[in-house]
């Protein structure tokens, strides 16, 4: 399957080869037909991965705090390195979807006699 990726670090996105998720306890597995990537919501994390650090911070005020309250605790060093690291995570893009439920976990019986 194709996904959307948003590399939060640099405001980059990319569009790459996925493998098809396994099938969790009360979920479906849908095969998409289209999905939407919205003008506001991607927009605004594409945007911040696109900000400076200190406009990130500015952003993250919630966050800030625990940066802080890590620095005090851990260091400097060590409350950049998270940050970083956690910037350094993609981010999947495009949460509304069309298409087909094609599985559905055990104990959702009612959709599984629908596609059954």
């Amino acid at each position: 399957m194709q996904q959307v990726l948003l590399n939060t670090a640099t405001g980059k996105t990319s569009l790459i080869e996925a493998p098809v998720p396994s099938l969790q306890r009360g979920q479906v597995l849908i095969r998409t037909r289209c999905t939407l990537i919205s003008a506001g919501t991607e927009r605004m994390l594409v945007d911040f991965g696109r900000a400076s650090m200190i406009d990130k911070a500015r952003q993250t005020t919630g966050q800030s705090q625990d940066g802080f309250d890590k620095v005090r605790t851990d260091g400097l060093m060590a409350a950049i390195d998270a940050v970083r690291s956690k910037l350094d995570q993609p981010l999947a893009l495009g949460y509304c979807n069309v298409g087909t439920v094609v599985e559905a976990a055990q104990e959702l019986p009612s959709l599984k006699r629908a596609i059954g």
